[in-house]
C-alpha cells in the first residue's frame, strides 16, 4: 500500500513538473550583471534559457545549499559522537584489562553471581 502511494505521489510530481515545463518554455535572458554595469566592466555575459530550466535550477541550487548548510551545522554533533564513541571504547577496554588482571581469592558470592550471569 505504501509503495503504491509513493508511486502515485511520484507520478503526480512528474505531471506537475511536466506541466510547469510546458507552460514556461519561453526563453529568458540571464545576465551576470545588469546590462549597463556589464558593459562598463566588460563582463557582459548573458545566456538564454527556457524559463522552466531556470526555475528547476533554482530549486536544485536551493536544495544543495540547504543540504550543505545542514551538514556543516551538524558537524560538531558528529564530532562529539565520535569522541564519545572512542571514549566508551577506551573505557571498555580498560574495564576488560582490569577484570582480566584481577588475581587472588575471589569472593564466593561474587563468583556465584558471575557464573550465574554467564550461563544465562
Amino acid at each position: 500500500m505504501i509503495r503504491l502511494l509513493r508511486l502515485a505521489l511520484l507520478g503526480l510530481l512528474a505531471v506537475v513538473l511536466l506541466t510547469v515545463a510546458l507552460a514556461n518554455r519561453a526563453p529568458v535572458t540571464l545576465r551576470l550583471l545588469p546590462e549597463e554595469a556589464g558593459r562598463f566592466l566588460g563582463l557582459d555575459w548573458a545566456i538564454q534559457l527556457p524559463l522552466f530550466l531556470v526555475i528547476l535550477a533554482g530549486i536544485l541550487a536551493g536544495l544543495a545549499i540547504g543540504f550543505v548548510w545542514e551538514w556543516a551545522r551538524e558537524a560538531r554533533h558528529r564530532n562529539a559522537a565520535t569522541r564519545h564513541r572512542r571514549e566508551a571504547a577506551r573505557l571498555k577496554s580498560e574495564v576488560n584489562r582490569l577484570q582480566d588482571g584481577k588475581t587472588g581469592p575471589r569472593d564466593e558470592v561474587l563468583a556465584l553471581l558471575e557464573d550465574g550471569a554467564r550461563t544465562r
